[in-house]
Formats: C-alpha cells, sequence, structure tokens
C-alpha cells in the first residue's frame, strides 16, 4: 500500500494513495501545486548550491554537515508524486556510495566521529524515508537498492553498541522498512535505538543532554522538551517501535507526554517551540507570540506524531491537533505560488521585513523566502504534501472512518465514495456513496463543531429538507457514524457551524493576558497591516461578532478595534486606570496561513481586548 505510515497493528488501518485520491479544493490544490512547482523548485535549489553536486564529488564539498538529508527529502517527495526525475536523481545519490552501505557526502574518511553534531544517522533516515516511498509507489529499483544496502550497514555497525544520534529520525525509518520487507532486524536496531537514549547514549552539551532528548529514558520522561523536531521525531519513532512490539507502556508514556505538551507547550495555531536560541520547548505556559518560534519542521512533525497516534488508538483528539497544525501550519509555511517558504512562524511580527530574493541566512523574517542555508522546511513541506493523501482516512472493522474534510474519492473494501465540500470555508460536507457496498461510514466531527448535525439521505429519497428533514439528528465532536448497507446514490451530509468565535488563552500564559483571538472553523485568523493600512502597534479589538467578507472563495473578517493615541509621557508605568479611548478603526483579519503574501507586513494574531 502507497502509505508512508503502515504499521501492522493498530486500532485503525491507513488507506494510503492508491485509495485515496485528493480532489480539487484547499489541499488538492496545494498537492498539484507541490508536484508541479514546489519539488521541481527545490531541486533546482539544491543544483544551484551544490548539494547534488557534493554526489558528484564536486569539492570543495557545500553545504552543511546534514545536507544529504534535504536531497533525500526531495527524494521521498518524487517518490510520492511519482515524479519522473526520480531515476535520473537516484542514480546520482548511488555513485555516491561505498562497498559496505556507507553513504555520507560530508563524514566519508571520518565516519561516525561526531554523534552529537555529525547527522550521519539522521541522514540514513531521511534516505530510507525516500526509498521506502519508492519501495510502495513503484517497487524495487535502484533507490531501493541503495537504502537496504545502507539499512544493512547501519544495523552490522550499530547493533551491539550503545551509540545512537544527536537528531533522531532513524527510528521511525527503519521501523518502516521493516514494515514494508519484513527483515526483523531494522526492527530490533530501531527498538535499541530507542532504548539505549537517556542513558545517556551522547556527550553533554551547552543547551544540556535534553536538546537531544538524552537526559531521560523515554519511559521517564513527562513532557516533550528540547529541540522540538528532534523531540517529535523521537517520539514518532517511539511510536512506531511500540506498535510493533506490543509495547503499551512504551505507547502510554508518549500518550501522556503528547497530552501534557499540548496542553502547556502548543501555541493556537498548533506550532510548537518558543525558543530561538535552540529551537526548542520553552517550560508550561512559556508561549510568547512575537518570540514565538514554531519551526515548519516542527509542524510537520507535529502532523506525523499525530497520525501514528490516531491509528494506534482511534482517539479523534490526535486528528483535532493534525488538522489544527494542517490548516495553520503546513499551509502557511509556503506560498501561495509554491516557490517561497516560512522557517519560523510567529504569532505576532512588530516591523515589516525586507523582500529577500536569494538564499536567507537566517531563519527569522517575517516574509518568505526562496531558500535557506538550512533548507530543510521546503523539502519537508514537499514530502508532506506529495503524501497528504495518505492521511486522509483509514479502514476500521470493514469501514472507513474520514478523519480529514476535504474533496476526495476513496475506496476501500466494499466502499467507495465521494466526498464533496467546501471545507474550510463553508461547512456543509456531502459524502456520496458511489457502488453498491457494506460497512460503517464515520466522519470526524471537529472539537470547536459543538452543534453539528449529521444527516443519511438514502437514494430513495435525494430531496430529503435539510435541517429539518427526519433523518437529521446533533453530533458531537469526534467520530459520528453512519451504518450500512449501502446502495450507490445514498449520501451522508455534515453540517459545521462555520461562525468566527473569539478565543481567549489560559491566565497562565502570562505574555497573552488580556488578549483574544478570533477563529473560523479549523482557521485562526490575524490582523496583517500592509502599507497604508491602519498600524497594528497600540490597537484594541472590540470583542464583538466579527463581519464576514468573502472574496474569491476566501473568507476574510472585520472586527472593531480602537487605536490608542500616542503617548509622549517619559515613563510607560504608573498607576491603573482606565483604558484610553482612541480613534475607532475597523480592522481586517485574515487566515494566518494566508499572511505574508501581500509583501512586508507587521500581523498579530493576538488582540489587546483591554
Amino acid at each position: 500500500m502507497a502509505n508512508p505510515v503502515l504499521p501492522s497493528s493498530g486500532v485503525l488501518s491507513p488507506l494510503g494513495l492508491d485509495s485515496v485520491r485528493v480532489l480539487p479544493g484547499f489541499w488538492g490544490d496545494r498537492i498539484v501545486l507541490n508536484n508541479e512547482v514546489t519539488i521541481a523548485h527545490c531541486q533546482e535549489w539544491e543544483e544551484r548550491e551544490g548539494w547534488i553536486g557534493n554526489f558528484r564529488g564536486e569539492r570543495p564539498r557545500r553545504g552543511r554537515e546534514f545536507s544529504d538529508s534535504e536531497i533525500y527529502k526531495l527524494l521521498e517527495a518524487m517518490a510520492w508524486a511519482d515524479h519522473p526525475g526520480l531515476p535520473a536523481l537516484a542514480e546520482v545519490v548511488a555513485q555516491a556510495q561505498e562497498g559496505d552501505g556507507y553513504l555520507n557526502t560530508r563524514w566519508s574518511g571520518s565516519r561516525y566521529t561526531d554523534f552529537e553534531w555529525g547527522h550521519e544517522l539522521y541522514c540514513y533516515g531521511h534516505l530510507i524515508q525516500a526509498g521506502v516511498a519508492r519501495l510502495r509507489m513503484h517497487g524495487e529499483d535502484q533507490l531501493t537498492q541503495v537504502v537496504t544496502r545502507a539499512a544493512d550497514h547501519v544495523c552490522r555497525r550499530f547493533m551491539d553498541t550503545d551509540e545512537t544520534c544527536g537528531h533522531p529520525v532513524i527510528e521511525m525509518a527503519l521501523v518502516e522498512l521493516y514494515r514494508a520487507t519484513g527483515t526483523e532486524r531494522y526492527l530490533e536496531m530501531a527498538r535499541r535505538f530507542v532504548e539505549r537514549r537517556g542513558l545517556p547514549a551522547l556527550a553533554d552539551i551547552p543547551f544540556g543532554r535534553g536538546y537531544y532528548q538524552d537526559d531521560l529514558p523515554v519511559r521517564q520522561a513527562q513532557v516533550f522538551r528540547g529541540h522540538v523536531v528532534r523531540a517529535l521525531y523521537l517520539a514518532s519513532g517511539v511510536v512506531d517501535v511500540a506498535v510493533e512490539t506490543g509495547d503499551q507502556e512504551l505507547l502510554k508514556a508518549v500518550e501522556s507526554q503528547w497530552e501534557r505538551t499540548v496542553a502547556r507547550r502548543t501555541y493556537l495555531t498548533g506550532g510548537m517551540g518558543s525558543r530561538h536560541a535552540d529551537e526548542s520547548y520553552g517550560e508550561d505556559w512559556e508561549l510568547p507570540p512575537d518570540r514565538a518560534y514554531n519551526e515548519t519542521c516542527a509542524s510537520i512533525a507535529s502532523i506525523m506524531l499525530s497520525h501514528r497516534l490516531l491509528l494506534a488508538t482511534g482517539d479523534a483528539r490526535y486528528a483535532d491537533l493534525a488538522e489544527r497544525t494542517m490548516y495553520n501550519m503546513l499551509a502557511t509555511g509556503v506560498a501561495l505560488d509554491g516557490k517561497s517558504f516560512f522557517y519560523v512562524n510567529p504569532l505576532q511580527v512588530r516591523v515589516p521585513a525586507t523582500p529577500l530574493d536569494g538564499v536567507n541566512h537566517a531563519a527569522e523574517g517575517g516574509l518568505r523566502s526562496p531558500w535557506f542555508d538550512v533548507s530543510c522546511c521546503p523539502n519537508n513541506i514537499a514530502r508532506t504534501l506529495a503524501s497528504l493523501p495518505a492521511y486522509v482516512a483509514a479502514a476500521r472493522d470493514g469501514g472507513v472512518l474520514i478523519h480529514h474534510l476535504t474533496p476526495a474519492e476513496i475506496r476501500s473494501g466494499r466502499l467507495a465514495l465521494r466526498v464533496e465540500t467546501g471545507y474550510p470555508w463553508q461547512g456543509s460536507v456531502s459524502v456520496r456513496v458511489l457502488e453498491d457496498g457494506e460497512g460503517r461510514i464515520g466522519l470526524r466531527v471537529p472539537a470547536w463543531a459543538t452543534d453539528a448535525t449529521l444527516a443519511h439521505v438514502p437514494v430513495s429519497s435525494p430531496d430529503a429538507p435539510l435541517p429539518d428533514g427526519p433523518l437529521i439528528r446533533p453530533v458531537n465532536p469526534g467520530y459520528a457514524y453512519v451504518e450500512g448497507p449501502w446502495r450507490a446514490g445514498d449520501e451522508i451530509r455534515l453540517e459545521l457551524p462555520m461562525r468566527p468565535r473569539w478565543t481567549v488563552p489560559d491566565r497562565r500564559i502570562d505574555a497573552l493576558r488580556g488578549s483574544a483571538a478570533v477563529e473560523r472553523g479549523p482557521l485562526v485568523y490575524c490582523a496583517e497591516s500592509v502599507a497604508d493600512e491602519p498600524p497594528l502597534a497600540g490597537v484594541t479589538a472590540l470583542v464583538d461578532p466579527p463581519v464576514e467578507h468573502e472574496t474569491d472563495g476566501v473568507v476574510e473578517l472585520e472586527v472593531g478595534a480602537r487605536l490608542a493615541s500616542g503617548g509622549n509621557g517619559s515613563w510607560p508605568y504608573g498607576a491603573a486606570r482606565p483604558p484610553e479611548e482612541g480613534a475607532g478603526v475597523r480592522l481586517r483579519l485574515v487566515p494566518y496561513h494566508r499572511w505574508g503574501n501581500r509583501g512586508p507586513a507587521t500581523m498579530r494574531v493576538w488582540l489587546p481586548t483591554i
């Protein structure tokens, strides 16, 4: 099955790219843009920067010590997209592999001398993931042979040591290769990598061993900490190992860590990571909007972990976080033209950024960049969007569960379905049965949809009125089910409330007291000030019902606000007093994923209300 995650057990069985076809719409349009534009853009820049040339032996070697991994992520994207350029790029990679399977353009000749920062095993992890994608989409070929030789080398070299890599990813890659090939040593190698982390297995560093999750064994940790991408990649691998070995204690440990992290260390957008210095989580409730790091790769890692936990448990809360992160982080990370990207994703930008046409030598910035010195995010976006259909639905007990509400055609067992919806802009979702069949159909009702309704409209009564028809019923957040058998033409209609809503933060988040944000459906909105629009400094929002405006299918919002007059005092503190009255303005709010597409701007998600 063409799927990046294919567990042999668990509550749900994922449906892959051979079972789900995403149709034009919010995600379908982005998948097409990714496959036709973004993948080519990434390959062009990797050639331009010399990262692909490293595999040809071009000297001097260019790029960071982990730049090989970016070519491997690109290969994975190409594999899921069935891109015609894959064989030629795989040939370039293959020529750099050494006789015993070792493959790294930076460390050949001085192998495994820096486990903390060398990223050798990390690079193998992404290579293996590319090989699994190729194997499942195409079958064995040169790339898959390169991958199995590399994986065999890793097992020979590391099976009986106490070493591991400072950047996890090899763990989940090896488990997936085991799932694809049935070769037991790959699973055992992954299990040993998981169990030896935190003993400790790595040297101490200025950031502390917690930076790469080597301060505590996985089973003892209470929350995700340290470098966010490392933490989430490790947790994903831990879930994979737990599922394949039947280790419920290990699985429960990750579930508990996820729960506390989501409750105390996650931004409204689903982003994670509040510290720039080490790209890490902060402490509980440390969620400053303007200093949010929220790396795009971290959001992708969060989606990967939530998806794995969803498959293992069937609990809809994991799909809820995945949806929030997909619409407000994954979609934000790439521009509408598919050719520039955010590395970090703050929730407030105070000063408009300077446009950049070339390489961004720093991760920060209020405008998307075409490329970075460390361009993990563009390639990560490319491989995620290329494989996104595999996240949409799953099979359970002969039926189908639809996690993510997007236009699609889904086939599983005796069910063939077509999903039609204008989501996330509209709340109507129609699931039409294409052929006679059997099995229960479930649709996820998002956590925010507290007054949703569901109707089953049999083919014999296609004109059943809504919302007052006799078959309509209220449904709670979670999965709503309708039982078969089915006749071709039967329909399920889900209606979700799409009213804008004000959201307030937990009072323990110091940086957000006295502020509120606006959400609509799964989307977080933000105020964006471009050119001559009202400045955002000193703005105070009026918490009245937002007004909706739809343009070309995109819903924007408008709220009332006041702009405080500029003070001229010599000290910004004093006795408590009523808030200043200022000039009234109408504040335009745009979906967060669309901000930064109109040029340099200031932006804020959380609006002061007092």
